[in-house]
């Protein structure tokens, strides 16, 4: 059987870092008010000439340098953004020219804050299906580009950054000890639309719009929704929160993590946080986060690891992966 086995991964992020204290003197809010609420410390947000493609590649390369490969290996560049460099041509096909790739192909997923879990389920059925052996999955976003930097309800929450995996194809048994994805569910729902959006965009306004939020209304959503894909993945794989050795949750913010993680009966030790260092990093966070994790050494080949998100629109769900 064919697996997509996580074979490299890499992350950047812009030079600038922006703490709670340095919002304090910018809009009516407070660390303590900040980090209480949603577990945010700081923020990184991009500069003049930092864009969501470079942030990208940068992240990419960094998944390459570390799976001992080159842009020549790859055959496929799967991007996951809503901060995209221009309205076309895709970011992807702006960082495959940054890469110096002029073979295969490359395109942009658009699932907001669930879009790496989107692109990685993507690339597993190319994979699976034989049309590609190498794919690089980013999630780069420049999210401080659509904050309306005068509400202070988002613009405390989100930052900028990327990250990067390479998977390749890889033969298994059919069994939960293969290594690489296990399983992937995906879902959506339009009708919550309203609760988390961007107020513009070409065929509407003809403007980039700013980002809005109802936050209770997605804080009380979201922890049912991830909880269900996660059950599903569970059930597909006859494994329990008990096999879990590593969750690793969309880090919007931290009381949402930690009340899925209870309701799912996963001890906060297995839980990888890293909100607090780099905000809500929409598509960008989980393989910050996954980044983050597996550079330090706390996941580890052969680990059983729980990749799950929920974003606007409403879109959600979740990968099962051994490490």
């Amino acid at each position: 059987m064919i697996r997509s086995v996580v074979r490299g991964f890499g992350a950047a992020l812009p030079k600038q870092v922006v703490t709670n204290r340095d919002l304090e003197a910018r809009v009516d809010t407070t660390d303590e008010w900040i980090v209480q609420r949603t577990g945010i410390r700081q923020r990184y947000i991009a500069g003049e000439g930092e864009t969501t493609a470079s942030l990208g590649e940068a992240a990419a390369r960094a998944a390459l340098d570390r799976a001992g490969l080159t842009p020549a290996d790859i055959d496929v560049i799967i991007l996951a953004t809503s901060t995209p460099d221009n309205t076309f041509p895709a970011s992807a096909v702006n960082i495959q020219a940054r890469l110096g790739m002029h073979h295969g192909a490359a395109f942009d997923i658009q699932a907001v804050c669930s879009g790496f879990v989107y692109a990685m389920a993507t690339a597993d059925a190319y994979i699976r299906g034989g049309l590609a052996r190498r794919i690089l999955v980013i999630g780069a976003e420049t999210f401080s580009r659509i904050i309306d930097w005068n509400d202070r309800t988002t613009c405390v929450l989100f930052g900028d950054g990327a990250g990067a995996v390479v998977l390749e194809a890889g033969e298994g048994d059919g069994t939960i000890a293969d290594r690489g994805i296990l399983t992937a569910h995906l879902r959506s729902d339009g009708a919550h639309r309203e609760k988390l959006y961007v107020d513009g965009g070409p065929s509407s306004t003809g403007t980039v719009g700013h980002l809005r939020m109802e936050g209770r209304e997605v804080f009380k959503h979201a922890v049912g929704m991830i909880t269900d894909v996660i059950e599903q993945a569970f059930e597909a794989t006859g494994t329990t929160a008990d096999d879990i050795d590593w969750l690793v949750p969309h880090q919007a913010n931290r009381r949402i993590i930690d009340g899925s993680a209870k309701k799912l009966g996963i001890p906060p030790e297995k839980v990888v946080i890293t909100v607090d260092l780099h905000g809500n990093t929409s598509a960008a966070s989980i393989p910050l986060a996954l980044n983050q994790a597996a550079s330090d050494g706390r996941i580890k080949q052969g680990d059983l690891v729980l990749l799950e998100a929920m974003g606007g629109g409403f879109t959600w769900g979740s990968v099962l992966i051994r490490w």
